[in-house]
């Protein structure tokens, strides 16, 4: 990966080999783009303590995330369209976060589907969740979900409507994308991508196409994409997911203290804490602006997670020493995808697992499992 040391890196190079209407969808916020900025923005206002004279030996960033042994305290977010940023994407990081030691989440909207990921890996991976209008599609795609061993259901409570997004406007996105003259030339100028795009077959909603109900094509697909988010979605109706399901449920999408004692009586297993990487209500605080507040609300309730704005291990030690369990990197591992497949998923671990232990050990810790809010300045 040449002079690839930090996820910044992985970034720029993604820029120059993905085409711009799928990077722009992977690194754009909605409206304004405030809160994706504040996702960033605001770790850096957070502090670290310098420790000095400690045993640094032994260190070990291992845990768990709902029960689950973890190399680290770091999820793969549930991206959309993750297998346009490379031919296969989803298929490709899933390996990689399983050879890594960490849990991989399969979006509903991806383009590989359930199925595609189960062949690859050998080990459960987690499965994203968006509650559609047509619940018998919902009801199949758990099914199908346990049927692939998946051992987490990830609910997204926050996309009952969509955020605008400026950028995917602009650029006429769409999977695979049009044959228009700007479309053409995006493409043109990545050959590599064009080339292993070409080789796979998997270039549309994997998880849709073929199981929807009257959509089996594009034009199709597109209308029934528009009307099927559910925006009547309610608490009550976490109840007979989480009995359909049978297995750990994890609510993603949790940004407020009401909301998040109100998940207390689902019976979740965790909560994310988290605003959809600044892709939904612009002007919303920062997930780890939140993260304390919701940490503090819960107790031991329910385990917290949170994913927004996460660039490094350092960003993952600091949520981690604000109560958060478990965090989740999106944009991190596209950057990686994008930049060089397979092993640049691996780069992008690789860095934020380097930095969390370089700098725990700098602020006196060992054991991951050891860091609270007193390495925190």
């Amino acid at each position: 990966m040449g002079k690839i040391l930090t996820i910044a890196d992985l970034k720029n190079r993604a820029q120059r080999r993905v085409p711009k209407m799928f990077f722009d969808y992977a690194d754009s916020g909605a409206w304004t783009e405030s809160t994706y900025r504040a996702n960033e923005d605001d770790f850096a206002k957070i502090k670290l303590r310098q420790r000095v004279l400690v045993d640094m030996t032994d260190r070990s960033l291992a845990t768990e995330m709902v029960g689950e042994k973890v190399s680290m305290p770091v999820a793969l977010s549930p991206t959309g369209l993750t297998g346009m940023q490379h031919a296969d994407g989803e298929m490709l990081a899933a390996k990689a976060a399983e050879e890594f030691g960490v849990p991989f989440t399969l979006s509903t909207m991806s383009i590989c589907s359930i199925e595609d990921v189960a062949s690859v890996t050998s080990k459960p991976f987690w499965f994203q969740l968006y509650v559609m209008k047509d619940r018998d599609f919902v009801n199949n795609l758990i099914d199908r979900a346990k049927a692939a061993g998946c051992s987490a259901l990830v609910l997204t409570l926050d996309l009952q409507i969509l955020g605008q997004r400026h950028k995917d406007l602009r650029n006429g996105l769409s999977a695979p994308p049009k044959f228009t003259p700007k479309h053409i030339w995006q493409m043109a100028t990545r050959p590599k991508w064009c080339l292993d795009m070409a080789r796979t077959k998997r270039r549309s909603f994997g998880n849709i196409v073929g199981h929807a109900k009257n959509v089996s094509d594009l034009s199709s697909l597109s209308s029934w994409t528009a009307e099927q988010f559910d925006p009547r979605l309610s608490w009550k109706d976490v109840q007979w997911i989480k009995e359909r399901w049978g297995g750990k449920l994890i609510l993603k999408g949790i940004l407020d203290e009401e909301d998040a004692r109100a998940s207390l009586d689902t019976g979740a297993d965790a909560i994310i804490v988290s605003n959809h990487g600044g892709r939904q209500l612009d002007g919303a605080h920062s997930s780890i602006a939140m993260l304390p507040k919701i940490v503090d609300a819960v107790g031991d309730r329910v385990e917290v997670h949170m994913d927004g704005g996460i660039r490094s291990g350092q960003d993952v030690l600091k949520a981690v020493a604000l109560g958060a369990k478990g965090t989740y990197i999106g944009r991190p591992f596209l950057y990686g995808l994008g930049a060089d497949g397979k092993q640049g998923v691996t780069t992008a671990l690789e860095i934020i697992r380097k930095e969390m232990d370089v700098s725990m050990a700098l602020c006196g810790k060992r054991l991951i499992t050891d860091v609270d809010r007193s390495i925190l300045a």
